[in-house]
């Protein structure tokens, strides 16, 4: 028997028109963006559906978008295909709340409030703190560090993400982080790319936003997990509510551990891995990760048609 990760994509993800097929095709994701206008008393459906994209990428407005959209194709996936079901479940950094919502941590009232109250904390902590972040292609996590290293006697110049073997993401100021991607240029890095975000996410400049989110995670209702998640501040499986708790606001300011998190899954026989929301970013990473996984994409409704027909052959 296949074991089979559902996985979730972070801020980054977002277009316009994601979701629309799946909102008229599906009652399930219907009622999914449904809720999430009601919650949020905006419709951020017409914003996912609409635009416009100045809009929708704002982390106030893609972070709750980005959510709604990822947990109503997972719906509408339930709904056509409930034989098909998650052994663990991941998300790459605001993704892991889908992974929660989907392994009972929170419903889906609770999740869409986290969601906000943690996308309106780092909005205001890019308004105190102004950051920037880069993408590193085709250079050694040694170079990396050693160029942040010599780039920190500008500012604050960490690690974001580990997304794969290929691609680590930096963080930091904004001085700071122009110096290591130059360095790490010069040092014959593949590629450097600045990334069009409003602050440096995962790194010490959301430290105020970590500090805020902690006694609002205290007031969630919240449950020990029914299907492990592995958790992106240090990639082990989660199942205890006290330890999402102290995870939650931690995840804000520190290193997406998105490679070894996959890795974890892998050592547990995951050999599929289903990526539940707009576009196929973790798809690609999940390609340089092993040659030996398959990653399928749920989207709209042929993509949800096209999973059954590969994965329901002997379920």
């Amino acid at each position: 028997m296949k074991k089979i990760a559902f996985i979730f994509p972070g801020q980054g993800s977002q277009s316009t028109t994601m979701g629309l097929d799946l909102y008229n095709n599906s009652l399930a994701a219907k009622d999914v963006y449904d809720t999430a206008d009601s919650v949020l008393n905006k419709k951020i459906s017409k914003l996912c559906f609409e635009g416009p994209d100045e809009e929708l990428k704002k982390t106030i407005n893609a972070q709750s978008a980005i959510v709604t959209t990822s947990i109503a194709a997972l719906s509408a996936f339930q709904k056509v295909c409930p034989d098909i079901k998650a052994d663990f479940t991941l998300g790459h950094s605001l993704g892991e709340y889908c992974a929660m919502y989907l392994s009972g941590v929170m419903d889906l009232k609770t999740t869409i409030k986290a969601i906000q109250k943690r996308s309106e904390l780092m909005d205001e902590a890019t308004k105190i703190t102004k950051g920037t972040m880069a993408a590193v292609l085709g250079s050694d996590i040694e170079t990396i560090k050693n160029a942040l290293s010599e780039a920190s006697k500008y500012g604050l110049a960490q690690i974001a993400n580990y997304n794969d073997p290929t691609q680590i993401v930096i963080t930091g100021e904004i001085e700071a982080i122009n110096n290591a991607c130059e360095i790490i240029k010069a040092k014959g890095a593949k590629r450097v790319v600045p990334l069009a975000v409003s602050g440096g996410f995962h790194s010490k400049l959301m430290d105020s936003a970590s500090v805020g989110f902690v006694d609002f995670v205290k007031t969630l209702e919240l449950n020990n997990a029914k299907i492990p998640v592995i958790t992106n501040v240090d990639a082990k499986q989660t199942l205890e509510k006290h330890e999402f708790i102290e995870k939650m606001p931690k995840q804000i300011n520190s290193s997406v551990m998105w490679l070894q998190s996959v890795q974890e899954a892998i050592s547990c026989g995951v050999d599929t891995f289903i990526e539940f929301g707009n576009g196929k970013v973790l798809a690609g990473l999940n390609r340089k990760i092993s040659k030996d996984i398959k990653t399928y994409n749920v989207y709209d409704i042929a993509s949800i048609e096209a999973v059954k027909n590969e994965l329901m052959v002997g379920v």
